[in-house]
């Protein structure tokens, strides 16, 4: 037999092949059939998983209202001019001039300033923010693009004693939120320091440019610069109060004792109405250590301390990424309801 001849198990008759053939034919399909049964017995009595929900686009964003008035960029694509400000209904109080400071950064400077205007405003008060750190924290924290904007608080400080004066109600975007106006500050800021330091009345610019606007606002916060420069120092001039936020942690009291120092020098000499409104304890946490560092201010510091202790968030952290204050983003948790309590004390103790 030839390397090629056929297997000895293969019938030599065709007919007899093919039925061979068939019948194997027939024997696998009954096995495959058999086979899928029993597979769908398993799974028909395997623990069947709930489908996956589909997270709809924009889940767990923010419910912004588009018919809402508010918010900096008007019908034009273009930022809002002190022109297009919504009209006040209420009777304005005695203006007061807060500064928000602390030399230490990272402490909550920038996201009190915007949260406490911005419950403040929810409260009904009308609010001016200004921003005097050249980071601009404050400026696009509130959803302030800086690429549109044309003038700022560095163009007001600036030209006071030029021929091309800028105003402050030419750089005010009303209504970013709720009562809240704001005065943008960008990178260009960054150099008044040293400019500053050869113009006249240097240290008045602020103060100069706010005059005018006493009786039109209930609150005017300047969010101030992490130093203790003539940023600072212009602040401290046109301010009555200052608000200091504490971060819970370990090195909460560096800087402080300079800071009340600095804020001694400029009552005694510049602005003998000077005072401390209150020192705010943020980034709260439930541990041991921010439990005693809030004892540890507390102690020192007594009555000044705010009751309120603004909490370390997730939340807090998100809203301005999204530009807006926590009021907005997230009304119903705990950072926004600590700013609406810090805004009732700031309120009592006038």
């Amino acid at each position: 037999m030839g390397f090629f001849s056929r297997n000895s198990n293969t019938p030599d008759n065709p007919e007899a092949a093919a039925q061979a053939r068939a019948a194997m034919a027939e024997e696998s399909l009954d096995a495959a059939l058999s086979l899928q049964a029993e597979t769908a017995d398993v799974v028909e009595r395997a623990p069947k998983e709930e489908p996956a929900p589909v997270e709809e686009e924009g889940a767990g964003m923010p419910v912004v209202d588009e018919d809402t008035p508010f918010g900096p960029v008007g019908e034009d694509g273009k930022l809002r001019t002190y022109a297009d400000k919504l009209p006040v209904t209420r009777v304005v109080g005695q203006t007061k001039i807060i500064a928000i400071i602390n030399q230490k950064g990272g402490v909550g400077k920038s996201t009190t300033a915007i949260n406490l205007s911005a419950a403040l405003g929810e409260m009904g008060r009308q609010v001016m923010l200004v921003d005097l750190d050249p980071q601009g924290n404050t400026t696009s924290g509130l959803g302030i693009d800086k690429r549109l904007v044309s003038h700022s608080i560095y163009d007001v400080l600036m030209t006071e004693y030029r021929d091309n004066r800028v105003y402050l109600q030419d750089v005010i975007i009303p209504d970013v939120c709720r009562g809240v106006d704001v005065v943008p500050a960008t990178l260009a800021l960054a150099g008044a320091e040293l400019e500053l330091a050869m113009e006249l009345a240097r240290e008045s610019r602020l103060k100069d440019a706010l005059g005018s606007f006493r009786g039109k606002y209930d609150y005017i916060f300047i969010d101030c610069p992490p130093s203790l420069g003539l940023l600072t120092v212009n602040a401290l001039v046109a301010a009555e109060k200052i608000l200091t936020p504490i971060q819970c942690e370990f090195y909460a009291l560096e800087g402080v004792t300079k800071l009340l120092e600095t804020m001694t020098r400029v009552k005694s000499a510049l602005n003998p109405t000077l005072d401390m409104l209150g020192i705010l304890m943020t980034m709260y946490s439930r541990t041991k250590l921010s439990t005693q560092v809030v004892e540890e201010v507390r102690n020192h510091f007594g009555a000044k301390v705010f009751d309120t202790v603004i909490p370390r968030a997730v939340k807090i952290s998100e809203a301005p990424s999204y530009g807006m204050p926590i009021t907005q983003y997230d009304p119903a948790g705990k950072g926004a309801k600590a700013y609406m309590a810090l805004a009732k004390e700031v309120i009592q103790r006038g």
